[in-house]
């Protein structure tokens, strides 16, 4: 069993992560209590071919080992309101889930009636299922997705629709962010959006240990912008190539900042295990 006790700035700052997994991935682990810390939030990422019932499978068998469960619903994958009530009456229903993290997805166009996060929102299905937490996503280096020529004016936009919603719901809400690699790209945003008047917690997206080459694949897919330089910087050190990339610098960096500057509006830490589960998760209990 993993020894989750120990006491510095670091283990403050990552102490109650969370962690992401696959209906796929998830599979391959035996036993998450023998790598997680109990009540670990775990999200349930959701890809454009995942049949739904292997989602809610893996949500029935996480909340019965004891963790919090958050299923991703991606907008542009639901074909209408009518799936949507169906995929939130099953997640209920079979599982017991109660938290979700909404976001428009990786599509570039929708499949049916949903184009977006705030769509998902204003259906009241959430609401009206009485789900107890909304997550939504955030973007510290910009989305190219909702803002094609660059800047971040339509993120900003809807993250602005998104604050006056936190203060209609009864569920609580956070921010959960892409990953990213540098602490000052972080701090910058998580500075800029607080003085827009966005005070939704913001849980922070990091990538979990793992090659160097599959972090650099990754993040190309996903869009990772200038914190990338990190990565490109290191693989051009012959004498770190090889070895496997931790996040302990942007942690440490993030931890001795918010001690500083308590006001840092990031709460948590999400982990991406683009590395494996066990690894970023033992990773994390080591520190």
């Amino acid at each position: 069993m993993v020894n989750f006790e120990e006491n510095n700035d670091l283990k403050d700052f990552i102490s109650g992560f969370s962690i992401e997994v696959l209906p796929k991935s998830a599979s391959k682990i035996e036993s998450f209590t023998e790598i997680l810390p109990k009540q670990t939030r775990v999200y349930i990422a959701h890809l454009a071919d995942e049949d739904i019932s292997a989602m809610v499978a893996t949500a029935k068998r996480l909340t019965n080992e004891g963790f919090k469960v958050m299923p991703h619903f991606p907008a542009r994958i639901i074909q209408d309101r009518v799936m949507l009530h169906d995929w939130i009456s099953m997640y209920q229903n079979e599982a017991g889930v109660e938290e979700a993290l909404l976001l428009a997805g990786g599509l570039k166009r929708p499949v049916g009636d949903f184009d977006s996060s705030i769509q998902l929102i204003e259906s009241g299905l959430f609401d009206k299922a009485g789900f107890k937490r909304l997550h939504i996503a955030g973007h510290p280096e910009g989305n190219k997705d909702i803002d094609p020529n660059g800047g971040i004016k339509n993120v900003s936009e809807a993250l602005s629709w998104k604050q006056e919603f936190s203060k209609r719901t009864d569920a609580a809400m956070a921010i959960t962010t892409q990953f990213c690699f540098d602490a000052d790209v972080v701090i910058n945003w998580a500075d800029q959006i607080k003085t827009e008047g966005i005070d939704i917690p913001i849980h922070i997206g990091i990538a979990g240990p793992a090659k160097l080459q599959t972090l650099i694949k990754f993040s190309v897919e996903c869009g990772i912008g200038a914190s990338m330089k990190v990565l490109t910087n290191r693989a051009k050190d012959l004498t770190k190539l090889l070895l496997p990339y931790q996040p302990t610098q942007i942690l440490n960096d993030l931890a001795s900042y918010k001690v500083n500057n308590p006001q840092l509006n990031i709460d948590q830490v999400h982990f991406f295990p683009l590395g494996g589960i066990k690894q970023a998760a033992n990773w994390a209990s080591e520190q």
